[in-house]
């Protein structure tokens, strides 16, 4: 073969790999964007089970939250504070809440706090 040959066979299986790259990341992106993610379903059965007692299923109160005044998590008041202090207040806890550092891994507590975002969407 010659050189120009050879070139021309080189550029040609770069461009090939370029848009087959190029698809597969048009094709992929939008699917991940869309899929809720595998966890939504584990982070609403831990909202229910770690969250809902006081905070009711929606977000705004159980009887027996609203009896402690917790806050209602669909509130502007809520929904305003940065994701960094919603998951402290998790984690930690807070006037009568107890924490769930030791009971929830991190990605728990984070799932967590995209889900209360979420309820604050539905009010």
């Amino acid at each position: 073969m010659t050189q120009d040959k050879i070139q021309r066979h080189v550029i040609f299986a770069s461009t090939i790999l370029l848009l087959l790259f190029v698809g597969l990341t048009l094709f992929v992106v939008p699917i991940v964007q869309a899929s809720p993610g595998p966890d939504s379903a584990a982070t609403t059965a831990t909202f229910r089970t770690k969250c809902a007692t006081c905070h009711g299923q929606d977000g705004g109160g159980s009887e027996v939250g609203k009896s402690m005044n917790v806050p209602d998590l669909r509130s502007p008041a809520v929904q305003k504070r940065p994701d960094a202090q919603l998951a402290q207040v998790i984690s930690d806890g807070k006037g009568g809440m107890p924490p769930f550092k030791n009971s929830l891994s991190e990605d728990q507590i984070h799932a967590l706090v995209k889900h209360i975002r979420s309820l604050g969407k539905k009010k």
